[in-house]
């Protein structure tokens, strides 16, 4: 069984309806209450995670159900420098971009990572100088990992596929 495609964007449009796909398979799958919970769960998580790392988010998502898993996929378009796409591989299983399984894939990710920019840092004020401002509040702009560390601990196994500026997320639950 496929659900419905969910078109999701920045704005948050199609976050409602993905978790509401969401509910809808875990009533068609029969899941009890802690399974279906963690159906939508890893939802959410997913879908947050590719916002707070990319800062937009234009994807579409839907969930595959089979009698023994439900697979959850994210394809969006996105342009990510070193730390983007970084942060996005921590969050799968074997933390390595799934699209460069062959040497052709190894070898066009190379270069597309030879290619990547740096992290825009031209504003920031340096660590050391912070506490010696005077009326200056501290505040942390970095992305903390809480979502993706969620979807790791609910998940079975997390894939990530980045190749050019299409970033594609599966994730694979097991239910009983």
């Amino acid at each position: 069984m496929k659900s419905d495609v969910i078109m999701i964007d920045t704005d948050g449009k199609g976050f409602a309806e993905a978790v509401a796909e969401a509910k809808k398979v875990a009533v068609y799958k029969e899941l009890e209450d802690t399974p279906a919970l963690h159906v939508q769960l890893i939802t959410e998580e997913m879908l947050s995670l590719a916002h707070s790392i990319t800062g937009t988010l234009d994807a579409s998502f839907w969930m595959e159900a089979t009698k023994e898993e439900i697979t959850f996929h994210l394809s969006s378009k996105s342009i990510l420098d070193k730390e983007k796409k970084e942060e996005l591989l921590q969050a799968a299983t074997s933390r390595k971009n799934e699209a460069a399984g062959s040497f052709l894939g190894w070898l066009r990710d190379a270069f597309e990572n030879a290619l990547l920019t740096e992290p825009d840092r031209g504003d920031e004020i340096p660590e050391d100088i912070l506490p010696d401002l005077a009326n200056h509040s501290i505040e942390s702009t970095e992305y903390d990992g809480f979502e993706r560390s969620v979807l790791k601990r609910l998940a079975d196994n997390i894939k990530v596929s980045i190749r050019g500026d299409v970033v594609d997320m599966t994730v694979l639950k097991k239910i009983a």
